[in-house]
């Protein structure tokens, strides 16, 4: 290998060591991110909240540096085959890491509005389904520092559970409305949360087949877990 072939083969290796890196940033703020909104919810904690909704202009910010920097690697370097796989998939993960950011703040602005109203039900299977995502997505990003195909499949499976649990809130909110109308607002804005934790799991799922394609060259060898959809028929009150 020439000098010269040896510095170009040197100096693409440290973009996509910079580009991880940027990942591995963007992962830490949007997890940062999603672990306030759920100590607003759970706490009632509007400061927890405000950081939250704060962090997300960052993410949006590196979001648009990843963006940019791919862009000069594709038209400076052209890489092919894992790395271009690599490349592309940082790209992916960005896309979906920001997504992640806007619904933490969702969360997060909701349980402020959550705040003003008694709740005479206990928030035990949100705060589960949110410490699931919350961990998921810590899993994943470690999974995509190291690539580690075989925790990201694990995070991949654990989406299931995250639907069924979305799935037996769904049904349990709705009941608490039809009992009284005065549940009917605050169960609104937790069925928006547990709705917005739900995609959080979705999009990290997303993160988990991109970071499972760009280390094997080809997608997870089995069928997108999901839950059940029961939250989705009708729920009858009883005679």
């Amino acid at each position: 290998m020439s000098d010269a072939t040896e510095h170009l083969v040197k100096s693409f290796d440290n973009d996509l060591k910079r580009l991880r890196d940027m990942l591995i940033e963007m992962g830490g703020i949007v997890e940062s991110q999603v672990a306030s909104a759920a100590e607003a919810i759970m706490n009632r904690d509007s400061a927890a909240a405000i950081r939250a909704v704060e962090e997300d202009p960052k993410v949006d910010a590196l979001e648009r540096d990843v963006e940019q920097f791919v862009i000069r690697m594709l038209a400076l370097r052209q890489p092919m085959a894992g790395d271009l796989r690599r490349v592309v998939a940082a790209l992916k993960i960005t896309g979906d890491l920001e997504r992640i950011g806007d619904y933490a703040a969702n969360v997060a602005k909701r349980s402020i509005v959550l705040g003003q109203y008694t709740l005479p039900y206990s928030l035990s299977g949100l705060a589960h389904m949110a410490h699931l995502v919350q961990d998921q997505l810590k899993s994943i990003i470690d999974a995509f520092g190291s690539n580690d195909t075989a925790k990201a499949v694990e995070v991949w499976r654990a989406d299931r559970v995250v639907d069924d649990i979305y799935n037996a809130l769904f049904r349990e909110l709705i009941t608490y409305m039809m009992e009284d109308p005065r549940n009917i607002t605050p169960c609104t804005h937790l069925l928006f949360i547990a709705k917005n934790l739900e995609r959080i799991g979705d999009h990290t799922t997303n993160v988990a087949e991109t970071v499972y394609y760009a280390v094997e060259g080809e997608a997870i060898p089995d069928v997108r877990p999901k839950g059940d959809h029961s939250a989705y028929t009708v729920v009858r009150p009883k005679d």
